[in-house]
């Protein structure tokens, strides 16, 4: 279960690039709907970094839905174990 969730935090991470690590950008065609984007061009909104952040959000999460998928039989067993046998170190818990 550690290792599974340690996995699931190296996705996360690996989503969004280390603070001054430089990111390659690739130019790519998008098609918008022209209202929002005469919206987002008169608020001097940066399409291209919205777009970005909106990608991002999308591919975070089917990746956490993939590995919820993968890990589904792992996370039952653990909830099991946890039902049967309580939490792990719940004894110096101070709270």
């Amino acid at each position: 279960m550690i290792r599974a969730l340690a996995a699931r935090t190296e996705l996360a991470s690996a989503s969004q690039p280390e603070k001054g690590l430089k990111v390659t950008r690739k130019p790519t065609n998008v098609s918008l709907p022209s209202d929002l984007l005469e919206r987002a061009k008169e608020l001097n909104v940066n399409v291209s970094r919205a777009s970005e952040r909106g990608l991002r959000e999308e591919v975070q999460e089917v990746e956490a839905r993939q590995w919820a998928e993968q890990n589904a039989e792992l996370v039952k067993a653990y909830t099991v174990m946890v039902e049967r046998e309580g939490l792990p170190l719940a004894k110096y818990r101070t709270f």
